[in-house]
């Protein structure tokens, strides 16, 4: 309960951020009953295209999102092996093969940069969940396999985890 318990505390402020943040739906405290995880593992649902963070007392903090689109898509389990501020971007390979127009690395803090105001850098080749230049795209199949947030999310996600902390994404 003590992880969760300033969850508890800021519900109203999540109603009101979730407004201005293009939707109520923005983040949610949910059930989430299951034993698989501990509190603070992070679990993305592509299907769903949600994250959850899980709080261990029957709860998470449910956030939606934009996962790879077909053929970009893993599972498995990751972890956060750095968080970032303003990142700046380079382009993978695979990106580049695709827009060959991209300059080879776009300044965070840039309107063009798809990495938004924070990343959590994952384990898994060049793979994170970070927030995005386009926001319409949070709830789609859209990315190279990067996991995107809202960037009002993104920042409150930062905030609650750690380096170190596991993701696990099913389908």
């Amino acid at each position: 309960m003590k992880r969760f318990g300033r969850f508890a505390g800021c519900a109203l402020a999540v109603l009101v951020a979730g407004l201005f943040a293009g939707g109520a739906d923005s983040r949610e405290i949910v059930p989430f009953e299951t034993e698989a995880y501990r509190a603070g593992t992070i679990v993305i649902r592509n299907s769903e295209r949600a994250l959850y963070l899980i709080g261990g007392d029957g709860r998470a903090m449910r956030y939606r999102v934009a996962v790879g689109r077909p053929g970009k898509q893993w599972l498995g389990a990751a972890w956060i092996k750095g968080k970032y501020v303003e990142p700046a971007w380079s382009p993978p390979e695979e990106v580049r093969r695709d827009k060959p127009h991209l300059p080879d690395v776009i300044p965070g803090g840039s309107p063009k940069n798809p990495m938004g105001p924070r990343a959590l850098l994952l384990d898994r080749d060049q793979y994170a969940i970070h927030g995005t230049n386009r926001p319409k795209s949070i709830g789609t199949y859209a990315s190279y396999g990067c996991i995107r947030m809202r960037n009002v999310d993104i920042i409150d996600l930062y905030e609650r985890v750690k380096v170190g902390a596991k993701v696990v994404v099913v389908p």
